[in-house]
């Protein structure tokens, strides 16, 4: 079969028949799908023949019990595409680590069966891994127009746009891969152009909101066709995979519009100050509603940040940006102007150590220096484990005397995902025989699936799963599979996988304990010492201040050398392992630390 685009009318849809008090059968291999061979037979005539309906294969490769690197493997009759294939960003333990990548080698075992990668949106968490794949996997990509304008700027700096398969879709239209037929729905979010999808295939019809909320007034675009995700349920649903970043939080997430008024009483307040606010790059949304409040108040808007000037750039050139003539500056510009008729707007509202408001509030940055005439909003939230980043930077422009406004102390920001009611909303809506929570940390997940239980879904009905999980889920039937080859693949520089937890945990002692070396050159014939041992000490304590420490490192390694010399012992792991240990030993009992020890032996 081939692979094809139909752009059609909402009304003609394959119907469905949904099956009630279906068990959780858990098996431990994996079976092959039942029901009739690929030849000529479409989902179509299933509903028809009598045939019992084969079974679909979903692996979660990316975007469960963690928070990005979202990236779904779906596998019907043999043919197989990928929803999403994001990244994410490091921890704070990963030192040295700019990007953590999906494993993504089940999808290079299998890359002959994949027809195409659907994207759901342009953030990175569900298209910041694809240049990685595409180097190594030529798969068609299918995204809405501005998210196709954002991988196609992505993949001219990895140099692949000319050999990707990039195709532009919309929401409404239904892209053909296989035996699989996905139809694209639109949902609100914090970028436009996002859909959900809807999986019509041979198993039967299931739905996966991609990221979502329920905004009535969403500051761009129309809100999310809730009519197509009602028209779905009623025809029967096999399974909902729903988002659930927000699934902790009750009620429901507020529109785009509070932050509209938010942005316009705050221009004012600001008055004859030079106005600088953060937000996220990709908030193309929260973007138009800076330029339109700059241009309501005679401001000129600037823009600090390379991501910030890549996502502008793409979003203006598809006119998702409507930007009034002469109110863009270059930021090389803005001392040419009053500070109250400039807005600055930068990457950074997460606290980033390079990122240009941090560089501006510790003074580094080369075009932008703050003070007493600044007023800075932060619009964002603090992304989990940011909060102490977030709260120095804050502490540091306050310190420099600026006036600091940010998402605690007023309504500067909303979240792009649905709170409590929303997902209630949809899971009404939808009405699927099978749940599985997605995108999200454990806790989200876990409260994903009490909110589907209180509706009235069976616990047996809900799937729980992990990155490298596969769920089978057929007619009347949900079992667990074998799990596949699945984890994070780290990018440091311009090495991919090369750092693994070996490396970071080194890097971890050494930034938490320091390093101290130990170098002797022995005689290759009879090991006796030629110089040495001498210490080095790097970020363990002062050589100057501890000399009676440092002695008795030399001394200590110097008895343990020459013991083995005399024993006529050569075997330089057997010596460098004792070294350490000994070394460490002493260390421990004198200052209750562990630094690393790195003995070198040089043979002359």
């Amino acid at each position: 079969m081939t692979n094809s685009v139909k752009k059609s009318p909402a009304g003609s849809r394959n119907k469905g028949r949904r099956v009630m008090n279906s068990k959780n059968v858990r098996g431990k291999h994996i079976n092959k799908a039942k029901g009739a061979k690929r030849s000529g037979t479409t989902f179509n005539n299933y509903r028809n023949s009598g045939i019992d309906k084969p079974a679909i294969k979903i692996a979660f490769l990316g975007g469960l019990n963690e928070i990005g690197k979202n990236i779904t493997l779906f596998e019907c009759e043999g043919d197989m595409f990928l929803l999403d294939c994001g990244m994410a960003f490091p921890d704070g333990d990963m030192l040295g680590v700019d990007l953590v990548l999906p494993d993504f080698t089940y999808v290079k075992e299998n890359v002959d069966k994949i027809k195409g990668i659907v994207i759901t949106h342009g953030h990175e968490d569900h298209i910041g891994a694809l240049p990685y794949l595409l180097k190594d996997c030529n798969i068609p990509v299918y995204a809405t127009p501005l998210s196709r304008g954002l991988i196609e700027n992505k993949l001219k700096e990895h140099n692949l746009l000319s050999s990707a398969k990039i195709n532009e879709v919309k929401a409404g239209d239904e892209i053909k891969l296989g035996c699989m037929k996905i139809e694209l729905i639109h949902v609100n979010h914090s970028i436009p152009d996002s859909v959900g999808v809807a999986i019509h295939s041979p198993a039967g019809t299931l739905v996966h909101t991609g990221d979502f909320k329920i905004d009535f007034t969403p500051a761009t675009g129309r809100m999310i066709d809730l009519t197509r995700f009602a028209e779905l349920g009623k025809k029967g649903v096999l399974a909902l995979m729903a988002d659930s970043t927000n699934a902790e939080r009750p009620g429901y997430t507020k529109t785009e519009a509070k932050v509209q008024e938010s942005f316009e009483n705050l221009f004012i307040r600001a008055k004859n100050k030079r106005i600088i606010i953060a937000t996220f790059a990709s908030n193309v949304n929260r973007i138009q509603q800076i330029i339109n409040c700059a241009s309501a108040n005679d401001r000129k808007v600037a823009f600090s940040g390379r991501s910030m000037l890549n996502y502008v750039q793409v979003a203006t050139n598809l006119g998702y940006i409507d930007v009034p003539e002469n109110v863009i500056v270059d930021i090389d510009m803005i001392n040419e102007y009053t500070p109250e008729q400039i807005v600055l707007v930068t990457t950074g509202s997460q606290g980033e150590p390079m990122s240009a408001l941090s560089r501006m509030a510790y003074s580094e940055h080369r075009k932008v220096a703050v003070g007493s005439g600044d007023f800075i909003i932060i619009s964002a939230n603090p992304i989990p484990g940011n909060e102490k980043t977030v709260g120095n930077v804050i502490d540091e422009l306050l310190k420099r005397g600026c006036e600091v406004v940010y998402e605690s102390m007023y309504e500067v920001h909303v979240s792009g995902h649905a709170c409590q009611e929303e997902l209630k909303i949809i899971h009404s809506l939808v009405k699927p025989e099978f749940f599985i929570p997605v995108h999200g940390e454990q806790k989200h997940l876990k409260k994903h699936a009490e909110l589907a239980v209180s509706l009235g879904m069976s616990r047996d009905n809900i799937f729980m799963g992990d990155v490298g999980s596969v769920v089978e889920l057929k007619k009347g039937e949900m079992k667990e599979l074998e799990k596949v080859a699945s984890g994070k693949i780290f990018v440091d520089g311009l090495g991919v996988g090369d750092v693994g937890s070996i490396v970071l945990r080194d890097r971890k002692h050494l930034g938490q304990d320091g390093l101290i070396i130990i170098v002797a050159s022995l005689d290759i014939s009879d090991g006796y010492i030629l110089s040495g041992p001498d210490v080095v000490s790097r970020g363990f304590v002062y050589v100057r201040e501890s000399e009676e420490l440092i002695y008795e490192v030399r001394r200590i390694s110097l008895e343990i050398l020459q013991g083995f010399a005399m024993k006529n012992i050569h075997e330089w792991n057997l010596i460098k392992n004792k070294i350490k240990e000994e070394v460490s030993r002493h260390i421990f009992n004198k200052t209750r630390r562990s630094p690393m020890i790195l003995p070198i032996i040089m043979e002359v």
